[in-house]
């Protein structure tokens, strides 16, 4: 059994014999694959200012006399850590940080989902720039009867073996298949800033519930002292007016103070809780059986240095930013995969196997068969 098909849609030629034209169809073809229809992807362009202020920056911050009132250096153009919560000066922060990324359920269902995306690029690279290839084997028993082909006769019996090897291909000429590649390459990035972008703000919230609840306890602490030197002078003026030095009216006034003052504690109290219990789903653990540092704004201090960065620079390395230009590029590769189906496709397979009625005579010469099929859309 031996088949050369052609198949074509719309109008079709026979090929010429010509050497000069096949060379030269050849070279077309080549030429054709080296391209891929569609605009390239072009990043937006930044703002070309070079200046933070019209006026000159000045080289430091004031000092000043109050807590965390240092004097801060600002250096131009240095680089932003993207672990920036360590220039914080609390190693109790760090720890937690760092148990949050790695215990994290957001993080955990952002890293599946940029494994996916990696996992389709892969697919579909490995089924698009390369042949595809399929092998089988196969055995079956069979009875036909002769006089389904007007013979006369009894039934034959017999045993069918075969097996063959399968080869396909899609021309990629107008570069479509590149394109869907190059859209499937900008998803994984899109999930990669994603990814980025879920830690960044996972860690500016623990930073910022961490300050909150130093700020609350050093507020809880203060109002506490308040309410016990308010108590201490309520029993002084308790005794000026046993003493008959101070009008009663003004121990009244006293108390009904105190009592304003210590009426604050259960909602600072309260408040102080809650960011202890937020601490700890944000750092993956259950508020019950966690264990949260008791932060105090002590153990914190300002960066000596800021860096002073372009706000076009700055922003260009948001991982919000960056993802939405991924999307952008996957809009742009898909737009060109849509260009490139209004071009002809050529597919090209060939099968080679062996059919025989023994496994012995299976890979012999006479038991071949083959086909080559080309078909152009």
């Amino acid at each position: 059994m031996k088949t050369d098909d052609l198949t074509c849609t719309g109008q079709c030629t026979k090929p010429s014999q010509s050497p000069a034209r096949a060379l030269t169809s050849l070279a077309l073809v080549g030429l054709l694959a080296g391209c891929a229809v569609g605009p390239d992807f072009k990043r937006p362009e930044a703002p070309t200012t070079s200046k933070y202020t019209v006026a000159t920056m000045p080289a430091q911050t004031a000092l000043s006399t109050i807590p965390l009132g240092e004097v801060q250096t600002l250096r131009v153009g240095r680089e932003v850590s993207s672990e920036w919560w360590h220039s914080l000066g609390s190693y109790r922060l760090d720890a937690l940080i760092a148990l949050a990324l790695q215990n994290s359920p957001t993080l955990a269902s952002a890293k599946s989902t940029l494994r996916q995306a990696q996992e389709l690029h892969a697919a579909q690279a490995g089924s698009t720039r390369y042949p595809q290839v399929d092998a089988s084997i196969g055995a079956q028993r069979q009875r036909m009867s002769s006089s389904g082909l007007g013979l006369a006769g009894e039934a034959r019996e017999f045993s069918l073996y075969n097996t063959s090897v399968g080869v396909n291909y899609r021309l990629d000429l107008a570069g479509g298949n590149r394109r869907a590649l190059e859209a499937l390459a900008a998803r994984v990035d899109y999930r990669s800033h994603e990814l980025a972008g879920a830690q960044l703000t996972l860690a500016a919230n623990i930073t910022t519930t961490a300050i909150v609840r130093a700020k609350l306890a050093g507020q809880l602490a203060a109002t506490k002292a308040m309410v016990e030197a308010q108590d201490e002078q309520i029993n002084v003026t308790r005794e000026r007016v046993r003493f008959g030095q101070a009008a009663p009216d003004e121990l009244l006034a006293q108390q009904t103070q105190t009592e304003q003052t210590r009426s604050g504690l259960p909602l600072l109290l309260k408040q102080l809780q809650q960011s202890e219990h937020l601490l700890a789903t944000l750092s993956g653990q259950a508020p019950g059986d966690a264990k949260v540092p008791d932060f105090t704004l002590a153990e914190f201090k300002l960066p000596t240095e800021l860096p002073l960065v372009m706000p076009s620079d700055l922003v260009r390395r948001r991982p919000d930013i960056q993802a939405a230009e991924a999307l952008l590029h996957a809009a742009n590769a898909e737009y060109g995969v849509a260009i490139a189906k209004l071009y002809p496709q050529i597919n090209l397979s060939a099968n080679l196997g062996s059919q025989a009625l023994t496994t012995g005579a299976l890979f012999g010469g006479n038991s071949a068969v083959w086909s080559v099929l080309g078909q152009l859309t």
